[in-house]
């Protein structure tokens, strides 16, 4: 089970530049699915990939999925060869996204986003719109069903005046 607050945490408080999407972004927005895995897009600068590397460094990441003892180096090098990473370390599952189907990159996504106070650290997060979105685009089965969910909330905050969209 991954450990959310810890995981949010180790990455705000190194300084990374990531916007909450998935599982944890519908939550905040009042879904009441459960996630397995926490995911993120992140900046893909030198500097940001530095902070990246280093907020993960003491939780032994390691690619989710793959034989245990595949050759793998956490270092700025391979995030800057590679984009997306399915990631398990001591704090569970973590996906790192260079960028997503739908929404792109950091720096195309970052408009459609809200500051979010999550387990006590303050991030961005994907708005509700732009979630439903991206959950159409990734078109997976598990996203067609929390749609109806989404939407809902989506339109419960309309009639509320708080209508998620991006700033």
């Amino acid at each position: 089970m991954t450990r959310f607050p810890e995981m949010i945490r180790a990455l705000t408080d190194a300084g990374v530049e990531f916007i909450l999407i998935g599982g944890v972004a519908a939550a905040a927005h009042g879904s009441v699915r459960t996630t397995e895995d926490l995911d993120i897009v992140y900046r893909r600068t030198p500097d940001n990939i530095a902070r990246l590397v280093e907020a993960l460094r003491g939780l032994d990441p390691y690619l989710r999925g793959v034989p245990p003892g595949l050759p793998f180096r956490w270092d700025a090098r391979t995030i800057e060869r590679g984009l997306n990473f399915t990631l398990t370390t001591t704090l569970g599952a973590i996906d790192l996204l260079g960028e997503v189907t739908g929404g792109g990159s950091y720096d195309e996504l970052i408009r459609h986003c809200v500051p979010a106070e999550l387990y006590g650290a303050r991030c961005e997060c994907v708005s509700l719109p732009r979630l439903i979105h991206l959950k159409r685009c990734a078109g997976r089965a598990k996203d067609l069903v929390a749609l109806s969910e989404l939407e809902a909330l989506l339109e419960e905050n309309r009639k509320l005046g708080e209508d998620g969209q991006s700033r």
